[in-house]
């Protein structure tokens, strides 16, 4: 994350100690994010140029070399987790100008990602759709013409979708599966 925020980080850095072939500092907090945080910097030489990024670590460990050692050692579930929500949710081409609108952004973001793991695990699973990730979802499954038709009650009466498209069949029953709710 070479950009201004992680520069200006950088610039705040009072003591910076070697880590294999980085620097880290450790700056404090520029806003309450409400539990303790702590920021970590990192800077490496790359080309003559010092380049910069930056993690925030809600964990607490005694010193900068073993959170690091600590997050190279992370497993790679998270890792394709963001990915497929970032890919899913078009999240890298989407960013706010300020602090409380990539806030409220990513609230809105994370919120579309529990609607879409209940609807895959209410509605997909046991289906020839299970295999489908977020982005499959959103992509080829949700972005489908057609109507839900609810009853003066509120109760699903039918799904209309264009029939022509691939997987419309498959996501006609899932979708009265997940609109029905359990049985009891």
């Amino acid at each position: 994350m070479a950009n201004s925020r992680a520069k200006a980080l950088a610039r705040q850095v009072e003591r910076w100690d070697a880590y294999h072939d980085v620097w880290l500092g450790e700056v404090k907090p520029p806003t309450d994010y409400g539990r303790p945080v702590r920021i970590f910097v990192k800077r490496r030489l790359n080309n003559g140029v010092y380049r910069h990024s930056y993690y925030l670590a809600t964990i607490r460990l005694p010193s900068k070399g073993l959170l690091m050692a600590s997050y190279h050692a992370r497993g790679g579930a998270e890792v394709e987790q963001f990915r497929n929500d970032k890919a899913g949710l078009s999240l890298e081409a989407r960013r706010k100008r300020s602090f409380l609108g990539q806030k409220g952004y990513i609230l809105l973001t994370d919120l579309a990602h529990n609607l879409l793991a209940d609807f895959h695990a209410k509605a997909l699973v046991g289906t020839d759709l299970e295999g489908f990730g977020l982005k499959r979802i959103v992509r080829d499954l949700l972005n489908f013409p057609g109507h839900l038709v609810f009853d003066r009650q509120g109760k699903l009466v039918r799904v209309e979708l264009l029939s022509l498209k691939q997987f419309s069949r498959e996501l006609c029953i899932c979708l009265e599966r997940y609109c029905s709710g359990p049985k009891n």
